[in-house]
């Protein structure tokens, strides 16, 4: 027997080097990517704290019912995604680090209306009541600040990783994020002593904080200097940098309107006919994301009414965010090598299909259980998509780039939003009896429309799919 070689056999990656090296490259990231990472953290636990709580403070502050207030809820949901689309493209312009900021300021803006709206004494008589409109100019104003502020975020890990630290750059993004959304887990005895509309003023002074902190860490020359180094680690030209967004060259002889629309929409990643699929085919399983908020808190609160968790129901709500931060790292590093996508197929598939348990009727084990697994179908493939996304953009358009990939996710709040409502009224009402199964199987039934629709595309998607 021939014996092995001794380099061949210390090339060979070991298995647990393998899942431990991510975490390493990770911790040596620059400055900027942590700080960028803290910021998100935060905004975390002041997206999902409102977002959970929002069809509730609708109900009792402002003196809707649960269809109006399901409406409310898809308008800032699905606004969000869809001002993405719209003004990702301006992150590119002004600068992710005064892109980030001026989008932070806005949302600080909006929470101030949002949260005075059902807390100041305004009348909440009449379809269109003082506290409904003061409400709803604060979200119209979150949702511009939005719009600039997740292709910010992200667009910063692209500059400011490389090679060996994207994965898990993106992967800690979104880990963290959703560690944040764990948080408002702990706010039922705040809830209980100041309510929701208290709890919103808590949110809008994490709001300032948050920007003050980014102002701090991600400045100027510490941005300058992250990119520069990322760009040299990756093997590419440096670029002068202002306010950390390449240089734009000087524009040459100015086209025509109607060759220039041409030419945008030869250029529009949305051309590609494979991208547009990998995109919107995920509608489907990502209804389930618009049911934690939608669906989730009044399911809980009513379905398991008189037990500790329906009291409590912000545990239920709020644990998938703690598992995330859990899980994505590990399945990043896990998966880091593995093919895009197949992840898609095999995560979309873990995520939709748990579903079903819940058609079984209130059950705290099986609520437990789908929570748990359906995290884990996410943890595998949501986090590689927004890579995917944000590395096969052109450096000029990765702002861009990931507005157009969130737009499928604003159409998916605005059609779960169209009829959660009616579902929650229908099978989960606050009198009368329960059919929660009914409503929980059908929407099981739509989640897994995805995998089976990417197994459908397989081999027509591997034609020209980009890894």
């Amino acid at each position: 027997m021939a014996e092995a070689d001794p380099a061949t056999e210390q090339d060979k990656p070991h298995p647990l080097r393998e899942i431990v090296q991510p975490f390493v490259d990770a911790a040596r990231a620059p400055r900027p990517l942590w700080g960028n990472n803290l910021q998100y953290f935060l905004e975390g636990f002041l997206y999902f704290g409102i977002l959970n709580y929002l069809v509730i403070y609708c109900v009792e502050n402002i003196g809707l019912n649960e269809l109006r207030a399901g409406w409310v809820v898809t308008i800032l949901a699905g606004g969000i995604t869809f001002s993405q689309f719209l003004l990702g493209g301006l992150v590119d312009r002004w600068g992710t680090r005064r892109g980030l900021l001026i989008a932070i300021a806005v949302l600080l803006v909006g929470r101030i209306l949002l949260s005075a709206s059902g807390t100041i004494g305004l009348s909440t008589e009449g379809a269109l009541s003082p506290a409904f409109l003061t409400m709803l100019l604060g979200i119209v104003i979150i949702l511009l600040g939005y719009g600039l502020y997740e292709p910010a975020s992200y667009s910063i890990v692209r500059q400011v990783t490389t090679p060996k630290t994207a994965a898990m750059g993106f992967a800690m993004l979104y880990a963290l994020m959703n560690l944040g959304g764990f948080l408002p887990s702990f706010l039922g005895p705040a809830r209980r002593a100041i309510g929701i509309g208290g709890l919103f003023w808590v949110f809008t002074g994490v709001t300032a904080i948050a920007w003050g902190i980014t102002a701090v860490i991600l400045n100027r020359r510490t941005m300058t200097e992250a990119i520069a180094s990322a760009r040299e680690a990756r093997g590419e030209e440096p670029l002068e940098t202002i306010d950390g967004t390449a240089a734009r060259k000087a524009p040459g002889t100015a086209l025509p309107w109607t060759q220039r629309v041409g030419q945008w929409l030869r250029e529009h990643p949305m051309a590609d006919p494979r991208f547009s699929f990998f995109i919107f085919v995920l509608i489907p399983v990502q209804t389930l994301f618009a049911h934690n908020y939608l669906t989730m808190p009044l399911y809980v609160k009513r379905a398991y009414e008189g037990t500790w968790l329906g009291t409590n129901f912000e545990v239920a709500v709020n644990l998938n965010p703690l598992l995330i931060f859990i899980l994505v790292p590990i399945a990043a590093a896990m998966t880091r090598k593995a093919d895009i996508y197949r992840l898609m197929i095999v995560g979309t598939a873990i995520m939709a299909a748990p579903t079903f348990l819940l058609a079984f009727g209130p059950s705290v084990p099986m609520l437990l259980s789908f929570i748990f697994i359906m995290t884990i179908g996410e943890a595998i493939w949501q986090p590689r998509f927004l890579q995917y996304v944000a590395e096969t953009a052109p450096e000029d358009k990765m702002g861009a780039y990931l507005g157009v990939a969130r737009l499928p996710w604003f159409l998916t709040k605005m059609i779960t939003g169209l009829y959660a409502g009616w579902f929650l009224m229908q099978y989960c009402p606050e009198e009368g009896a329960l059919d929660t199964g009914t409503m929980w199987f059908w929407h099981g039934m739509i989640a897994i429309a995805t995998p089976v629709l990417l197994i459908l595309a397989t081999r027509w998607m591997r034609k020209g799919f980009r890894e």
